[in-house]
């Protein structure tokens, strides 16, 4: 039996690590972006002590390496009574370590809307929660599309590590896979061209997304 044919018999192991891989992505995206969008509104806050506290959250993970955190909330937390299983610490150190990424980029493309067109929008009514989900938010997103784009896809990347505390995503496959039959060239080939396709994917959307910015004039972060 030939190297590829072991991959091959082995591909719902790989099929499996995929999938988990996607959810991980797609769960923690969603989750980490929607936190972020909250941290970016509380650095617009008038009130000293919540906007210094945000601020030294998003700094203080941007200061730190995923995988010590993911260690840390993984084997770190049992040891003061805090259990939490692999898929959970694995989503849970995502989420709230690329949320800081995602308040900075939104709050960097916030600083560059034009402040007129905030004027005008108050003006025709729009207040609150409804001025930044109708006004604020889809021109954050438009405005910041190659700087998203390049967080979603270390956030991918950083999927991998939470082999380490045993999730069985993309990289644990390929390395049980690797680790039973000895073939970590075609195990890990495998790995990587899955990687491509996901973030050609990101890229494509976020293509999409550039275009849509550039045709109602957005400028890029």
């Amino acid at each position: 039996m030939s190297n590829w044919d072991i991959i091959l018999l082995e591909w719902p192991r790989f099929l499996s690590g995929f999938q988990n891989t996607l959810i991980l992505f797609g769960v923690s995206s969603i989750a980490a972006f929607a936190l972020g969008g909250v941290l970016a509104i509380g650095i617009q806050s008038r009130k000293r002590p919540l906007r210094s506290a945000i601020v030294w959250y998003v700094d203080g993970m941007r200061m730190l390496p995923f995988l010590i955190l993911a260690y840390l909330l993984y084997y770190g937390l049992p040891g003061v009574g805090i259990r939490l299983d692999a898929w959970t610490a694995g989503l849970t150190a995502l989420i709230v370590y690329h949320a800081a990424y995602f308040a900075e980029i939104l709050r960097g493309a916030w600083a560059n809307l034009p402040r007129g067109q905030m004027d005008s929008a108050q003006a025709h009514g729009f207040q609150g929660r409804r001025l930044f989900t109708r006004i604020i938010l889809p021109q954050l997103v438009l405005g910041s599309g190659p700087v998203m784009c390049n967080q979603l896809i270390i956030l991918l990347k950083d999927t991998a590590f939470l082999m380490i505390i045993t999730v069985t995503e993309l990289t644990y496959a390929a390395s049980s896979v690797q680790s039973t039959y000895f073939i970590p060239f075609e195990a890990f080939l495998v790995a990587i061209a899955l990687y491509w396709a996901i973030s050609l994917c990101i890229e494509g959307v976020m293509s999409i997304l550039n275009r849509m910015a550039e045709e109602r004039g957005l400028g890029r972060n």
